[in-house]
């Protein structure tokens, strides 16, 4: 056998080994004789390059080079599903749909399982691609994280399956995992996930596959589109993809009548809790695709089915201690550190409080007995006590006076329920959340770097402050763990791009008090550069549209600082852009003077954010919703249809995209 048919051979065993170990839950071969096949097969690809295969096992592990997601748009729009939370709701979906059908049907009762939606496209058996929900018309491309997700079939088994085919699902991190993950960040004293949905979906963006891959993500599947599915049935149709390889869930059942429906919702109300991934509700589809056509649409979810969510578990439990947790902006946040109870299949010790008037209005006592729920089932909070069980000795609990991370003194300012520290220059919190403001696509947009990479560099002292990032060499993050010289590279070209990020955002980057997108533009068509804004009197700023006293006295006071001072100076001097580029004046015009403009739709020429700048940048304003003061809807394709019918309701024109930019004279 040569070299060639040994990789074909290997790449064939692992896959059934993965399915058999994965979907099946029956292997065959021990982990030792597993990796041992593993390694042949890299060592065998290793020396034949040019037999690359993108569905190869081997790719399960990942790798540590950053990449970009892009854009991709949606065949079939990823729409939301209309819920409910009572079962005289769920009793009057099915007797809607009894009505509209006038004919014999069964809904498929499934599992809603809480993570993170996708959608995987397969060609001639194989993934081809996977794409996440986004906005339900275009999500980011993810297929190198997704193909490190075991339970996805890279290549399918069995046949029948249609040449080409789209099926979507959850990916998700059971609760095993997050525990684990969640444990090991809390020993690095690092920010905990708030839930295993928001966990796998950090994940899934991850621009690092490596570490995808020991984040040990699952899948399940749930609903095939494709113009040659193998039957009529949604219910049929998923157990012949379980038969290809596909993870689908075995709590999925067929209902004849209502009774069966509310069984199905009865039973796993309970039963849910032994499950090992997390659950918010069930899904109730017409199960007949021809059906399901019938009945169609809404502007936001299908008639065809609904999602019933479970009511929040409680569970009382033992109130331990409040610590403190301070975020980018120096806003101190009271957690209550609890006796740990299991609630909604996990083991909950802690649960946020917020601010100090809900510490006041629950009057909690160290020691007290306290009920805990989950809101939605995701995010664990107190919402009541037991004072029959209060200890005799207890203290009410008082909102601290100082700054748990650099003892500064806090303070609460008028109208405002929350607590800030002072200390907004060296307090370490305040530190890493700035520079994950300043890297952030909005603003920096610098690609390679994350909040697990600040929080790194900043360990290891590399970073200080955002200035800081720019005297970043190669051989300093080279040293460091899972830091090879590629990912060097990308972070340090990334730096290096984002001296070319306009001044407009620059200004928002740097994280100035109240200080968003929009008033950043503002201050930039008012002030050009740095210098000038710096120097700004209350009165000046004041005059400015929209720049309140608020807003007014937190700019003078960023600039009055003397180390606010400096890390501008240093940004300057590293390249970074401190003034309106010659084309922003330029281009400035009155053309949309007054007029309130809404975007809708997919466009070609320019994405949506690039139409909210020229519109800005020309005298328009942009609005989020339409209403009688809308003057026109800048429209792409696929405009949404309640859009479309409230524009129509109120005689408000639509402008296409080369309309527009005829208008504005630009393209």
């Amino acid at each position: 056998m040569t070299e060639i048919e040994q990789i074909d051979r290997l790449r064939e065993e692992l896959h059934l080994h993965n399915y058999r170990y994965y979907i099946l839950n029956s292997p065959t071969v021990s982990d030792q004789e597993f990796d041992h096949l593993m390694c042949e097969l890299q060592e065998l690809e290793a020396r034949h390059p040019e037999h690359y295969d993108g569905n190869s096992p081997s790719l399960r592990v990942g790798s540590d080079i950053n990449k970009d997601f892009r854009q991709v748009e949606h065949h079939y729009p990823m729409l939301s599903l209309g819920n409910t939370y009572s079962e005289a709701e769920v009793a009057d979906f099915y007797e809607r749909i009894r009505k509209s059908l006038n004919e014999d049907f069964e809904i498929c009762c499934e599992m809603k399982f809480d993570g993170t939606s996708i959608s995987l496209i397969y060609e001639d058996g194989k993934l081809v691609q996977a794409v996440t929900r986004g906005d339900g018309v275009r999500g980011d491309d993810v297929t190198d994280n997704v193909k490190t997700i075991r339970s996805i079939p890279l290549v399918l088994h069995g046949e029948g399956y249609p040449t080409r085919f789209e099926i979507r699902g959850e990916i998700l991190m059971p609760w095993t995992v997050f525990e684990r993950l969640n444990s090991e960040r809390e020993q690095r004293e690092e920010p905990l996930f708030a839930n295993p949905r928001n966990a796998a979906s950090g994940t899934l963006k991850l621009q690092n596959s490596a570490v995808v891959a020991e984040r040990k993500l699952d899948a399940y599947l749930y609903y095939l589109l494709g113009p040659e599915l193998p039957t009529d049935g949604h219910y049929e149709n998923m157990q012949e993809a379980a038969r290809w390889g596909f993870k689908v869930s075995d709590t999925m059942r067929k209902a004849n009548n209502l009774q069966e429906v509310m069984d199905f919702i009865h039973y796993w109300d309970v039963e849910r809790k032994k499950l090992p991934v997390a659950t918010d509700g069930i899904v109730l589809k017409v199960n007949s695709l021809r059906q399901q056509r019938h009945l169609g649409y809404t502007a936001k979810s299908p008639r065809w089915a609904i999602a019933y969510k479970f009511q929040a578990e409680q569970a009382l439990t033992r109130l331990l201690k409040v610590t403190y947790q301070v975020g980018r902006t120096g806003i101190v946040t009271p957690v209550a550190n609890l006796q740990p109870v299991q609630l909604s299949g996990t083991v909950v010790r802690r649960a946020s409080l917020h601010n100090a008037d809900i510490i006041a209005s629950l009057d909690l006592h160290v020691g007290d007995s306290v009920y805990v729920e989950k809101g939605g089932e995701i995010i664990p909070k107190i919402t009541g006590v037991d004072t029959s069980l209060r200890p005799t000795d207890s203290e009410p609990i008082g909102f601290i006076s100082v700054c748990p991370e650099c003892g500064s003194p806090l303070v609460r300012y008028e109208d405002e329920a929350a607590h800030y520290c002072t200390n907004d220059t060296s307090c370490p919190p305040q530190i890493k959340g700035r520079i994950e403001h300043f890297i952030s696509r909005r603003a920096m947009n610098i690609e390679g770097l994350g909040p697990e990479t600040v929080d790194q560099f900043f360990q290891e002292g590399l970073i200080h402050d955002v200035a800081d990032l720019y005297a970043l060499k190669i051989e300093d993050i080279c040293q460091l763990d899972r830091m090879g010289e590629k990912s060097a590279t990308n972070i340090l070209q990334g730096i290096e791009r984002s001296k070319e990020v306009p001044f407009e955002r620059v200004l928002f980057a740097l994280g100035i008090r109240f200080v968003g997108e929009t008033v950043a533009k503002k201050l930039v068509k008012a002030f050009r550069n740095i210098d000038t804004l710096a120097s700004a009197s209350f009165e000046a700023l004041t005059a400015i549209d929209e720049i309140g006293e608020k807003i007014a006295q937190s700019i003078l006071a960023y600039f009055s600082n003397e180390q606010n001072q400096e890390l501008v100076g240093r940004l300057r001097t590293s390249g970074v852009c401190m003034e309106a580029s010659a084309e922003m004046g330029n281009s400035c015009t009155d053309r949309l003077s007054g007029q309130s403009i809404v975007i809708s739709g997919v466009f070609a020429h320019h994405s949506r954010d690039e139409y909210k700048a020229l519109i800005e940048r020309h005298g328009g304003k942009n609005a989020g919703s339409i209403s009688r003061k809308t003057s026109f809807i800048l429209a792409g394709d696929n405009m949404g249809p309640s859009k479309l019918e409230k524009a129509k309701s109120l005689c408000i024109p639509i402008v296409s995209e080369d309309d527009f930019l005829q208008m504005i004279q630009e393209d």
